[in-house]
């Protein structure tokens, strides 16, 4: 059955579906879509609406080994049949299947498409998800599945062309799924998955996230010797098709599932609770880091370690990772999981009190004194206060007011947690007291995302208690102690292939490696920009992959290309400009001559900075300390090292350097 469109379309209107066999209803009524050939011309437009199709990949569709003289002229037939089929468009009388220079564009709309509507929908349940609005990303994602009748276009997939807009549209609703039954086993509710996802892992046996969570949804649902035996079976498969091991998470799982005996976790609250969930969706594209996940995994589920900076040059996946660990944790923190962003989004930083404000919204921590004044507003009264970060204390927190009153320091003092001295910087001392309070008092996970400094955080790290933090910053934080530190540079070859393969598909991945390899490493093997250059990618079908590469290659227009939407590498590359002093920009925009060739020694760096030997080491170790400059990961001499600057940074730094910089 074809479902209708969630808005009502206008009679006559027809509503296609490819989510299952490729269908179309007019008025309630199937309508015929003519032979074989030209209903693969139709998926194939339909599988990439409102974006033109080049002839040659309708062509490859319909006659993928040997096209036929005459394969243009009867593309010319099935596409007439087409527009025949669709109308013309309500809005402006025009043609809804138009030729232009990049090939046949299809226009169409949500209410005349399942996928378009699925994606739509799914979009929705995402951000719903991440605003902490659990139940309402529930509904919508199911409401997304409800339109997907089986395996994607499967009539037609013995078509090579068609078979991989399948598989694309399939690992999206595979995705969808994924998110949605991780979405129900926060709010508890783990039994409804159940069913359908060991159904899917019986159909895609070697996805990894599928199988983690029906693990949990069978742990959840008291059924702990089925969820064990779910890790089992996998690690049987693996081994034997691979010759591979289940990844570090999934392990990490399975080790705390034997811990925990037949105790199903608790549902989740929502996103303003005090024991609950506050963090972004899962980063649905986290590739490689193998090693780094296992490392920040095991610190995490230690009783030792309370602190852990990741730390790594802007684009380096260090979110991810955080992020990554902090969903696959949940059931080590019972008190909650939480992430607080400390940038704006301009990338300048917000005041210590702002973060510690939201970090007690969210954890449900009350401002001692029970005067029912925001506890931001003890900053001061000169200092005015955002909405999203005042806290209202309801209540007060006598033990909180206990310490306050041992420490013979007045509960309304203000007391400077960052690098700022002043009204903005200043944090109550109640507030700060009871912050601590609360860490001592629960097992909680909080990722203060994309630190500026060591001050900033000082205050707000635990002093005591089992709650742990993990900081993401561009520098290494060398000022804290005692804390854990996993550095990330870039990704290996392989990984970032990977990643490139998972947004642009695997199939087009194949038609050129060679291009392929050179895209990721003229990205610098960074996920951003590797992220950025494929979503650019998937948007730009046409565009050859070779092209693309040769365009990256090109040191003046590389940051130029690195734009999808409103997400720029070189305005990330500028918020990290920015945080170095006014020396370390002069430094690096010197150095970066050196380093695109291939790195830099000492030596080199004497001769760029023109000063001597103890000026250019501690000028080198700045950098480092920065996050802008990487060092070998062995013990060596500084004039036997070779430094090295990720070629992105040194491209926008060149780029200051000549006054060649432009902000968009």
């Amino acid at each position: 059955m074809i479902r209708p469109p969630a808005r009502p379309a206008p009679a006559g209107t027809v509503y296609f579906s490819l989510l299952g066999p490729l269908t179309a209803v007019r008025d309630g009524r199937p309508l015929p879509l003519g032979p074989r050939k030209q209903r693969l011309v139709l998926a194939t437009l339909l599988a990439r609406p409102n974006t033109p199709v080049p002839v040659d990949v309708l062509t490859d569709a319909v006659w993928p080994d040997d096209p036929p003289r005459t394969a243009r002229k009867n593309l010319q037939v099935y596409v007439s049949a087409a527009r025949a089929l669709l109308g013309s468009d309500s809005r402006d009388g025009r043609d809804r299947v138009v030729h232009g220079c990049g090939g046949y564009r299809l226009s169409i709309d949500e209410g005349e498409l399942d996928t378009l509507r699925f994606r739509s929908l799914a979009r929705a349940g995402r951000a719903a998800g991440e605003r902490g609005d659990l139940r309402t990303a529930a509904r919508l994602l199911r409401e997304a599945l409800d339109l997907w009748e089986g395996p994607p276009l499967n009539d037609l997939r013995d078509s090579t062309g068609v078979a991989e807009e399948a598989e694309r549209l399939e690992a999206r609703c595979l995705t969808v799924y994924e998110d949605w039954a991780e979405t129900e086993i926060e709010l508890g509710r783990a039994a409804v998955a159940v069913d359908g996802l060991r159904d899917l892992v019986e159909r895609h046996p070697l996805r990894e996230r599928l199988r983690v969570a029906w693990m949990n949804s069978l742990h959840q649902s008291g059924r702990q010797a089925e969820a064990l035996a779910v890790y089992d079976d996998y690690r049987q498969l693996l081994a034997r098709e691979l010759g591979l091991e289940p990844s570090p998470a999934m392990a990490a799982l399975y080790r705390a599932m034997l811990g925990r005996g037949r105790t199903a976790r608790p549902a989740a609250a929502g996103r303003e609770a005090a024991h609950g969930t506050a963090l972004p969706a899962a980063p649905r594209d986290f590739t490689g880091r193998r090693e780094e996940l296992r490392e920040l995994l095991a610190l995490l589920g230690s009783p030792d370690e309370r602190v852990v900076v990741v730390s790594g040059p802007a684009g380096s996946g260090k979110s991810a990772l955080a992020l990554r660990a902090a969903h696959l944790l949940g059931d080590g923190f019972p008190d909650g999981r939480f992430h607080v962003q400390v940038r704006r989004e301009d990338g300048s930083a917000r005041t210590p009190g702002e973060v510690l404000g939201e970090l007690e919204r969210l954890c449900g921590v009350r401002a001692p004194g029970g005067s029912g004044v925001p506890a931001e507003s003890a900053v001061t009264a000169a200092s005015a206060v955002t909405a999203e970060s005042t806290v209202t204390a309801a209540s007060a927190v006598t033990a909180a007011s206990a310490v306050a009153a041992d420490s013979a320091v007045p509960a309304d003092a203000t007391v400077p947690v960052g690098p700022e001295r002043g009204p903005a910087a200043a944090v109550s001392q109640g507030a700060a007291d009871a912050w601590q309070r609360w860490l001592s008092l629960h097992r909680a996970l909080i990722v203060l995302d994309d630190v500026p400094d060591e001050a900033f955080v000082r205050g707000l790290l635990p002093r005591s208690g089992p709650s742990s933090v993990v900081l993401t910053a561009r520098g290494q934080l060398a000022g804290l102690a005692p804390v854990h530190r996993i550095a990330l540079g870039a990704l290996a070859d392989g990984e970032a292939l990977e990643l490139l393969g998972k947004l642009i598909g695997p199939g087009r991945l194949r038609t050129d490696p060679a291009a392929a390899l050179r895209i990721v490493r003229a990205c610098g093997a960074l996920p951003l920009a590797v992220g950025v250059g494929g979503m650019r990618l998937a948007v730009l079908r046409h565009l050859p992959l070779a092209e693309y590469a040769d365009r990256l290659g090109d040191p003046s227009a590389a940051l130029d290309e690195l734009v999808a939407g409103d997400i720029s590498v070189r305005l990330r590359m500028a918020s990290g400009w920015q945080d170095l002093s006014a020396d370390d920009r002069r430094a690096l925009g010197r150095l970066a001559g050196p380093a695109q060739e291939g790195g830099f020694t000492l030596d080199g760096a004497m001769e760029a900075l023109g000063c001597g030997e103890r000026a250019a080491i501690r000028t080198v170790e700045s950098l480092i300390d920065a996050g802008a400059v990487t060092s070998p990961a062995g013990e060596v001499t500084a004039h036997a090292a070779l430094y090295e600057v990720p070629r992105l940074l040194c491209l926008y730094a060149r780029e200051r350097e000549e006054g060649r910089f432009s902000p968009g």
